[in-house]
């Protein structure tokens, strides 16, 4: 009988005491072989806390506190690196306000045995898919992954997306000492690094809500850095090929 694959997810959190709490058991149910790692920057509304109360009786929940509030990309690397020293073999990216359901996570394990390196949840493919979004943001996110595969040719729907599943090898064929961006352009530059590695990437269709609890981590810096880059990773591949 095959060995089933082990299995992390990663979950950055800051002020997120709200949704911890309910989220940590509906992601934990969704395999047997799943665990969960919660990467805290010091929420000062003890989150952190919440999430240890939970550890006490759940062997799966695993916990990282850094000081001070130092970004999704920079956390979620810290997961992957704890995934690579622990021994995992798949490594899902997934948001703590529930805009992505953990009942969606059995359809990548699926899809991931097909031989992909990457799945990634789209808001994109097979039309669009997000709810309770103001216009403004929806267009504002659909015009960020159209202008991403013009400028970078990468080809996928939703590279801003964060609901994701990677294979372990996929994480360790990319440099992550290299990997400095946060928000929208840290998952840009990760697909785009995967697939510059020719590895096999796959998207598929999820529905995305928009949190009913807590405040969203949006921010116009989050914006112009994934602009920044689009330009320096285009740049780069310019500068690879003379």
């Amino acid at each position: 009988m095959e060995t089933p694959p082990k299995i992390l997810v990663v979950t950055p959190t800051y002020n997120e005491a709200s949704n911890v709490r309910k989220l940590v058991p509906a992601v934990l149910r969704q395999a047997p072989n799943l665990h969960m790692l919660i990467v805290d920057d010091g929420s000062p509304d003890g989150t952190a806390g919440i999430v240890k109360e939970l550890m006490a009786t759940n062997e799966h929940l695993h916990l990282i506190e850094r000081v001070g509030k130092q970004g999704l990309g920079t956390a979620y690397v810290a997961g992957f690196r704890y995934a690579i020293e622990n021994g995992y073999d798949l490594v899902f990216e997934i948001d703590a306000d529930f805009s992505h359901n953990p009942n969606d996570i059995p359809i990548f394990l699926a899809k991931i045995r097909d031989g992909y390196d990457l799945v990634i949840g789209s808001r994109y493919v097979n039309g669009v898919r997000v709810l309770n979004w103001p216009m403004s943001r929806l267009l504002l996110s659909y015009s960020a992954n159209f202008y991403t595969r013009i400028i970078t040719g990468l080809p996928v729907e939703d590279a801003t997306g964060g609901f994701k599943c990677y294979r372990i090898g996929a994480l360790k064929a990319i440099d992550l000492d290299h990997i400095r961006s946060n928000g929208y352009a840290f998952q840009i530059e990760m697909s785009y690094k995967i697939w510059k590695k020719g590895l096999r990437i796959v998207e598929i269709p999820i529905i995305f809500k928009d949190r009913l609890e807590g405040d969203s981590k949006m921010s116009k810096h989050i914006v112009y850095e994934a602009v920044f880059m689009l330009w320096k990773l285009r740049l780069r591949s310019v500068l690879n090929r003379l």
